[in-house]
């Protein structure tokens, strides 16, 4: 059996971060990044964080459409 594709959500329960959605629309509309930063290189994150984020984009894994999904809406919200 496939396990489920990672979403928004369960990215934000992985990062240890408030999953609901308006927990999610909160952290996104209080950390806008310019268009010039990464979101792995984003000073808010952990190192912990920062590294999960950096090997699940690198590896192009399960996580990648959500981590992409959410470097879209931070760079989006500014």
């Amino acid at each position: 059996m496939d396990a489920p594709i990672p979403t928004l959500e369960t990215l934000f329960a992985q990062l240890g971060l408030d999953s609901t959605p308006e927990g999610i629309d909160e952290f996104i509309a209080g950390h806008p990044l310019p268009a010039g930063v990464k979101l792995i290189d984003a000073p808010f994150w952990s190192d912990r964080q920062a590294q999960f984020l950096k090997e699940e984009l690198r590896e192009d894994a399960e996580w990648a459409i959500a981590v992409d999904e959410l470097n879209q809406r931070l760079h989006q919200s500014q």
